[in-house]
């Protein structure tokens, strides 16, 4: 019987920063995908809807991104420009993200592949708000 501690280095984080948390998410968005793809420049032939709710912001940032690995899992894609809104809850309600997100189908010969992202996670989660500027932190899973 016994334990032992196992050095785990299958997470990379990324810290996002903006005036709002609308552009703090989508540059959230942006270092994800550039953790899986060195691309120089990726098109927008591809333009997909995403809307998620969670109940607080933190919830929010992960959703956002799980929504986002989902959509580019099941398009084969590679996404460089997001266009998000966030609503705060109404009447009790849920923190909504709505967003439109352009890229192009994965191209070996432009899209060099980086680590797989397997999910957000919670661990090391953060969403702070202050002065006129959003700062967002997020685990992902790799």
């Amino acid at each position: 019987m016994g334990y032992e501690f196992l050095a785990h280095t299958a997470e990379i984080g990324v810290r996002a920063w903006g005036k709002d948390l609308a552009e703090a998410f989508a540059e959230a968005a942006r270092g994800m995908f550039a953790v899986m793809y060195e691309a120089d420049s990726v098109g927008e032939a591809l333009v997909r809807q995403v809307e998620v709710s969670a109940p607080d912001p933190e919830a929010l940032l992960v959703e956002w991104l799980n929504a986002l690995l989902y959509r580019a899992t099941v398009d084969h894609a590679v996404f460089g420009r997001f266009d998000v809104t966030v609503e705060p809850p109404k009447d009790g309600g849920e923190w909504r993200l709505k967003a439109t997100v352009y890229g192009e189908p994965v191209d070996p010969n432009r899209h060099r592949f980086g680590l797989e992202v397997k999910a957000a996670t919670y661990h090391g989660l953060r969403v702070q708000t202050a002065d006129g500027r959003a700062e967002v932190q997020v685990i992902l899973d790799v």
